[in-house]
């Protein structure tokens, strides 16, 4: 009798055994499925992929005229694609120790490697509109942010200076700044071309259009606003000049 009374309990008990693994198993499976597949992540994951494996010496764009860009500038734009996360052998950015033996190489040998190529990167990083003082820079820029003691080249000095071309450097300050005002004539400005408004401002002479402007005059603030270098500016001034003389 007692074995009887006892198997529809020992039944129950092994059914509700089988139902609770059955839902556990469900449980894992789902978690397992699920687990490391987060879609958020998956997306930023091939971003940064993609980041990574953009072509070397793809630049981003900037505001700078060409053969102006500082040292970060180039490196933001250019240098990051390997250097960001010290890709191809690349000393990572600010990361002393991977950067140490190579400025215990000293400057000259820095830029030589830099302008024609070392190991796996290619001359200028692969961006061949580079100018050689806009490279120096990027290496100054880079050594110094690991430890180095490096000089820029200023911006704006004897290479700057033959690149603020008027009517290159000039026409792109115009019309990324001056346009605002000396396009249309607004707040007083002598409108661009018009030759009969910038008559008596030419009689000043350049230098002294370049003086009054770089300080600001009237309702124009102090270069128009522009942040560039004094030599984009005075290419600026000098593209305006000439189109109403």
């Amino acid at each position: 009798m007692s074995n009887e009374t006892k198997a529809p309990g020992q039944i129950v008990t092994i059914l509700l055994g089988i139902v609770v693994l059955v839902v556990v198993g469900i449980w894992l499976l789902a978690k397992l499925a699920t687990s490391g597949f987060d879609v958020n992540a998956e997306v930023m994951s091939k971003e940064a992929v993609a980041a990574r494996l953009k072509p070397i010496g793809e630049s981003v764009a900037s505001d700078a005229p060409p053969g102006m860009r500082t040292g970060q500038q180039v490196y933001s734009g250019i240098c990051i694609s390997c250097h960001g996360a010290g890709l191809a052998g690349a000393p990572k950015f600010g990361d002393a120790g991977a950067w140490a033996p190579r400025v215990a190489q000293g400057w000259d040998t820095l830029v030589k490697h830099a302008l024609e190529g070392f190991n796996a990167m290619p001359a200028k990083g692969g961006a061949a509109d580079l100018s050689d003082d806009e490279l120096k820079r990027a290496v100054a820029y880079m050594g110094n942010a690991a430890g180095g003691q490096f000089t820029e080249p200023p911006v704006g000095g004897a290479e700057g200076a033959a690149a603020a071309d008027p009517a290159v450097v000039g026409k792109k300050v115009y019309a990324s700044v001056c346009m605002a005002c000396h396009d249309s004539g607004a707040a007083g400005a002598p409108k661009f071309g018009d030759k009969a408004a910038w008559a008596p401002r030419l009689a000043k002479g350049l230098d002294g259009l370049v003086a009054s402007a770089t300080k600001g005059l009237n309702a124009m603030p102090a270069k128009g606003g522009y942040s560039g270098s004094d030599a984009e500016f005075k290419a600026a001034v000098e593209y305006l000049t000439n189109a109403a003389k």
